[in-house]
């Protein structure tokens, strides 16, 4: 996977820019807002179909601005790709090669991105909330059919939930309706958990074998994907719904009390450990660190695998978060395989290998100059 072309009109602060991206490394340097994180937001944008800074498409577009645009030639095996987002107050609109996509789920992989920026911490000591989102990002770049499903149970968790609080006036054709949707519920949420335990096994394979390497063996890290409710995500497909619906119906009662959906996939969480000590609640900064470092890179190793294709690295100020020891690892990780995008304030601690190979660029503004 390679950018060749990136375009931007009226996108955060920078009323236009036309990139060619012939190189492997791309380096955004400059003070701090100015813009060089909106870059990187444009490319994340076009491979997810949204901001992983905000929901509000209007906070994308300048200023005073009715619209914003991001364009697009991607190189993928070979063969070249137009990838066109439109976005305005009211939403989006997406296009691959001149057509538009109607569903979000029929768009994404036509550009895989891997971002990582000094938030990404929260993955490893944030809240559960943090970790799904995590889980829904990455699952979803390699799964059409995860996107469908996780828009789909969203959908029906909050119609569910609507049911429950009312269900006290309108009893019995409620708990009819309830029944309808609980069977949609059940098969989204089945889908969902089966994705979730795939991706998660695959993830701490690679994850394990770099962790290794980072710290020299010294640490060996675990992940546990841990389903809510007690659920057992190992069964098979048709075990899982038995289970999920029989625990739907024990806690019929105490969800219609509280008029909410007590169990399910938007409730799960992933718990790491280095040497099984939880990194969560005992780990050091460097652990966390060397940990959120770890999924990272799997990620892209697990992209590869899953698609056949790296995808694009986005790292945002991210290198002035690493020691000299995880940067060197990093660099050496991606480098001759992933078309990487940085952001960074200053070259002070870039090794001159690394300066060499690269295209740099100076962000004032939202006005981006090439150097060299």
């Amino acid at each position: 996977m390679h950018v060749e072309q990136l375009e931007l009109t009226q996108f955060r602060n920078i009323p236009q820019l036309e990139l060619t991206c012939p190189e492997e490394l791309h380096l955004f340097v400059g003070p701090n807002a100015q813009g060089k994180t909106n870059i990187l937001e444009s490319l994340y944008v076009l491979a997810i179909g949204k901001s992983h800074r905000t929901r509000s498409h209007k906070e994308l577009i300048r200023w005073e601005e009715p619209a914003a645009r991001i364009r697009a030639r991607v190189n993928r095996e070979g063969r070249s790709h137009r990838l066109d987002i439109r976005l305005t107050p009211q939403g989006k609109k997406v296009s691959r090669n001149g057509v538009e996509q109607r569903r979000l789920s029929e768009y994404i992989g036509s550009l895989t991105a891997v971002l990582f920026a000094p938030e990404d911490l929260a993955i490893v000591k944030g809240s559960p909330q943090v970790r799904r989102r995590f889980l829904d990002m990455e699952i979803g770049q390699v799964s059409p059919s995860y996107v469908y499903h996780l828009t789909r149970y969203n959908k029906l968790i909050l119609q569910r939930n609507t049911i429950l609080k009312d269900i006290s006036k309108n009893g019995k054709e409620q708990e009819m309706l309830l029944e309808v949707l609980d069977e949609q519920l059940i098969q989204s949420a089945v889908h969902l958990w089966i994705k979730r335990r795939g991706f998660v096994d695959v993830l701490t394979r690679w994850a394990q074998d770099i962790h290794s390497g980072i710290t020299d063996g010294k640490e060996a890290l675990s992940i546990h994907y841990q389903p809510s409710g007690e659920m057992d995500a190992g069964q098979e497909e048709e075990a899982l719904q038995e289970q999920f619906r029989q625990t739907l119906q024990n806690l019929r009662k105490q969800e219609i009390q509280r008029g909410s959906t007590l169990v399910g996939p938007h409730r799960d969480d992933l718990r790491l450990a280095a040497n099984g000590v939880d990194i969560h609640t005992y780990g050091s900064q460097g652990q966390q660190r060397t940990a959120a470092l770890s999924l990272k890179l799997a990620e892209i190793e697990l992209i590869h695998q899953e698609t056949g294709t790296y995808p694009i690295l986005l790292l945002d100020d991210v290198l002035s978060e690493l020691d000299d020891s995880r940067k060197t690892h990093l660099l050496e990780a991606i480098r001759g395989k992933v078309q990487t995008f940085v952001t960074i304030t200053g070259l002070e601690g870039i090794d001159q290998g690394t300066l060499d190979r690269a295209r740099m660029y100076r962000v004032r503004q939202g006005t981006v100059t090439e150097l060299r």
